[in-house]
């Protein structure tokens, strides 16, 4: 990956150059090559298997490419849709097979600040999914006031209008849905994989 990442930056040509260069890699390298999906150009500008690059003081480094945090993203959307009767037990398992082996693939890109983010998103997806399983007003009050919200800043989000959409990135939704909430659920956090994936790289 080094090798490739260093040979692309070095290399930004068009034309004969890059025919050049596909000689080189056909019959010196002996390897195939794609015409439709090789290009030559900046690894800033250039997505491979998923990952991108970014240049930060004159050194070269992996990221996840942004096209591919979008497919994830739609992937997440999915698992967690709220129309499919799932329960949030179900949901869990689901995704917890899909962002394990999904972040072990990406742990060689520099990815932690992204991947908390994306930590904190499915945690929002999921009390939404909770805030319309529990439907009745008086269910979301309950539920919330077992949680430890004061029964006055619960009702506030028993008994709103807002989309669970909204209503699930409020104070008081995070605050009675919080991580640890989640962890005892059952569910998988993107970031404490990948630190764990990368103290054994």
């Amino acid at each position: 990956m080094q090798m490739m990442l260093t040979y692309t930056w070095q290399v930004n040509v068009r034309g004969k150059e890059a025919n050049s260069m596909e000689n080189f890699l056909e019959k010196k390298l002996k390897l195939k090559t794609n015409k439709e999906k090789s290009a030559v150009g900046r690894p800033s500008r250039r997505k491979f298997l998923g990952f991108s690059f970014f240049i930060c003081k004159g050194i070269s480094h992996i990221r996840i490419a942004p096209i591919t945090i979008e497919r994830f993203k739609n992937n997440i959307r999915r698992l967690t849709k709220r129309s499919t009767g799932e329960s949030i037990e179900d949901k869990v398992n689901k995704l917890n097979k899909y962002i394990m082996g999904w972040t072990v693939y990406f742990s060689i890109a520099k990815a932690r600040s992204i991947l908390r983010d994306l930590d904190g998103w499915i945690r929002r997806r999921l009390r939404m999914c909770l805030l319309e399983q529990w439907k009745k007003c008086r269910t979301k009050l309950r539920k919330l006031m077992k949680l430890g919200i004061p029964e006055d800043w619960a009702a506030l989000i028993a008994y709103s209008r807002k989309k669970y959409w909204r209503l699930s990135n409020t104070p008081q939704a995070a605050k009675a849905l919080r991580t640890k909430f989640w962890q005892e659920q059952g569910l998988k956090s993107l970031v404490e994989r990948y630190d764990e994936t990368c103290k054994r790289l």
